[in-house]
Order: structure tokens, then C-alpha cells, then sequence
């Protein structure tokens, strides 16, 4: 029994994952490095208010790993060509004020734990896109109606949102990388 692909197979799965799998190994490797920050951090640390934002370190590790799914779920609405209706900042804002509230005190583990399977899930959710989905656009209401591309926002918010995160930390608490 022969297992080998032959060139024209294996051109096809190096084309078809090659941009998903470098978007999902992006995204990873953020949410390893968020979770290799928090793990290390004195309780004083995870309890600390980053300054402007006013939320806690823990509650923003517990933000990034909560809202993949929600990212994810944006990114398969451009990845289907339909358009990003009702997000706005001000419903950000909401969202996260009340995330906030509601995780005020939450538990180091459980935040790490949640990181790890919402990430695994976020970057296996974008593995399974082709690029013809990375490229399909969309109005998305976040962006007054622009249309974007499904790779876009991957890249603007599931991908980026653990670095973003983590430089805020490490400048409130002093940390270099």
C-alpha cells in the first residue's frame, strides 16, 4: 500500500494550510507567552491594576482567553462573506466593564487553564481555514462598515490580542522581555 502523496497532493496541503497554520502558530505563541507571564507572577503582581486601562493583571489574562472564542466566531462570519453587524466600541467597552466586574477575583489556575484550551481551540478553529476564506471580506460595524478580510481580523484581534495584553503587563509591572 503506497502512503506517500504525490506533488501535486502535497502542493495542495502546503497551499491550503500554509497562511492558517502561520496565523495559528502566531496566535500559540502569544497565548504561551501571556501564560509563561502570568504563571511567574507574585499574587501582588496578578492582583495589580494595569494604569489607563484600570483592569487587574489576572482579569486581563482572564479577558484574552475568554474572548477567543468570540474573535473566532467574527472571523468564520467574514471567512462566510457575511458582513460584522451590532459590534461597536462602546459594546466592547460594555463587555469588558463587565467581564471586569465579573472576574474581579479570579483564580490564577483557572485563568491558565482556560488560556490553554481556548487558545488550543482558537488556533485549531484557524487552521481549518483555507485561503480563500483568509481572503473573503466583509462590512464589519467595528471598523465603520469597511470591509475586511477574514485574515484581517484573525490578525486584529485573535492573533494580536495576547501580545497587546502582555506588553501592557510587563510595562505596569516592569518586566522586559
Amino acid at each position: 500500500m503506497k502512503t506517500e502523496l504525490n506533488e501535486a497532493q502535497t502542493a495542495a496541503v502546503a497551499t491550503v494550510n500554509s497562511r492558517s497554520e502561520a496565523l495559528a502558530a502566531r496566535l500559540e505563541a502569544g497565548a504561551r507567552a501571556l501564560a509563561a507571564l502570568a504563571a511567574t507572577l507574585t499574587e501582588a503582581e496578578w492582583e495589580t491594576r494595569i494604569p489607563k486601562d484600570g483592569r487587574k493583571v489576572g482579569v486581563l489574562v482572564h479577558h484574552v482567553a475568554s474572548v477567543y472564542p468570540i474573535e473566532i466566531q467574527l472571523a468564520s462570519l467574514l471567512a462566510a462573506g457575511q458582513p460584522i453587524s451590532g459590534v461597536t466600541w462602546d459594546v466592547v467597552a460594555t463587555m469588558n466593564r463587565d467581564h471586569a466586574r465579573e472576574y474581579d477575583g479570579i483564580d490564577r489556575e483557572a485563568t491558565l487553564a482556560l488560556l490553554k484550551t481556548n487558545s488550543a481551540a482558537a488556533a485549531e478553529a484557524i487552521r481549518a481555514f483555507s485561503d480563500e476564506e483568509l481572503d473573503r471580506a466583509a462590512p464589519v460595524s467595528l471598523n465603520s462598515d469597511a470591509p475586511l478580510t477574514c485574515q484581517f481580523m484573525l490578525e486584529d484581534h485573535a492573533v494580536r490580542h495576547s501580545y497587546h495584553h502582555l506588553a501592557g503587563i510587563r510595562a505596569a509591572l516592569g518586566k522586559t522581555k
